[in-house]
């Protein structure tokens, strides 16, 4: 039975400008919902609808074909519905079953994917959907005052007397295909609710959702092999705890970490280039990176521009790169790699950008400790 899962995402958002590219945990929404589809082992194909070259590239990037939305398809009326039909239209065979993802909806667990999937391929079920069990009094106004929606507002049950209620996440529907042809609507038949954790459950339609899954995606998201080509990383901060020691004579010392300049040298080793790219200007920053025998540009006031010109005379994708920075003018740089990552002791904003969170901080082996991540990487693919 072959189970295709099609990612609607339009490149026309209004409430979160850009929304389906915008970075949770580093990475870009749609690509998060590709990367789940993907590592659901019933999922045997994934295809996102849109109508946006970006998004196109960055979905294509993550691993799924795509499907080109015609204008009439992307437009605010536009409907679900007819985007997923859409894509398996031009499909040369008819999935048995069908999986609606939504990109909004940045932790889709893909074993609890899996199961629902499992349930309307067995006939339990002709619709599985995403939702977690609440016992939230809900109410509505009116002209005469407030009243209860889901309970009598004059009697107040408790918890252990009361039934729940499941919210949906909007993460994602499980369909027999030729049920929703048939139906034109996501919901007919036997509908089954998959019950998912409600930290989770976040759907991103504002910039305070987008902000609150930032926040909490280092505690959901299953850290993955960095599998990169090369690595940037900033200098004050990230080689050294962001101390500077300035002597009478107003020269400038650092400290340096022994365990970062092996972790480099092992990188070098295996053919991973390094840049360190720093806005300050010191003789310190060049001396350190010619004692490690790296790439070195200094006194960068934009490093964004910098990075992606290294990147081009190297010849890298931009997405196969590792950055490592611990402030906010680490931000540009981060926004343009695949790997965004940040040591442990980084300003907020850059944690929230970041696709990884290092356990060491600056100065203390944070270089060292992402260097064996990319090289356990390397060895993990070459394993039979």
């Amino acid at each position: 039975m072959s189970v295709v899962a099609v990612v609607p995402a339009r490149g026309g958002s209004k409430g979160v400008p850009g929304k389906n590219l915008r970075r949770v945990g580093g990475v870009p929404l749609v690509a998060r919902a590709v990367s789940a589809a993907l590592a659901t082992p019933s999922v045997d194909r994934v295809l996102v609808s849109t109508d946006d070259d970006a998004i196109a590239h960055v979905a294509r990037a993550a691993g799924a074909e795509i499907v080109r939305r015609p204008a009439e398809l992307a437009s605010d009326t536009a409907t679900s519905e007819a985007a997923l039909l859409h894509a398996i239209d031009q499909l040369e065979e008819e999935p048995e079953v069908l999986v609606f993802l939504q990109a909004t909806s940045p932790f889709v667990d893909p074993l609890e994917l899996d199961a629902a999937i499992a349930r309307v391929r067995d006939g339990r079920e002709d619709v599985v959907f995403s939702a977690f069990e609440t016992y939230a009094f809900l109410w509505r106004e009116t002209p005469d005052g407030a009243a209860g929606v889901n309970h009598d507002h004059s009697f107040r049950p408790r918890r252990q007397d009361r039934e729940p209620h499941y919210q949906e996440t909007g993460a994602f529907y499980v369909m027999r295909t030729a049920g929703f042809r048939a139906a034109g609507f996501r919901f007919f038949g036997r509908v089954g609710v998959a019950r998912t954790d409600e930290r989770r459950a976040i759907e991103i339609d504002d910039e305070h959702q987008l902000e609150l899954a930032r926040a909490i995606a280092p505690l959901l998201d299953v850290p993955a092999p960095v599998d990169v080509d090369a690595l940037v990383t900033d200098f004050d901060g990230v080689h050294t705890d962001d101390r500077v020691y300035v002597g009478a004579g107003g020269e400038e010392l650092v400290a340096a970490n022994r365990s970062d300049g092996m972790g480099i040298e092992f990188l070098r080793t295996a053919g991973v280039p390094v840049l360190v790219l720093s806005k300050e200007t010191n003789r310190v920053v060049e001396a350190r990176a010619r004692k490690l025998r790296v790439d070195v540009q200094q006194g960068v006031d934009e490093k964004a521009g910098a990075l992606v010109r290294w990147a081009r005379e190297k010849g890298l994708d931009l997405e196969r790169i590792a950055y490592l920075g611990n402030d906010v003018n680490d931000l540009g740089c981060m926004r343009l790699v695949g790997w965004p990552v940040a040591v442990a002791d980084a300003h907020p904003e850059v944690v929230a950008a970041s696709r990884l969170v290092l356990t060491r901080k600056g100065g203390h082996g944070a270089v060292r400790e992402l260097a064996e991540r990319i090289l356990r990487s390397r060895t993990e693919k070459e394993e039979p």
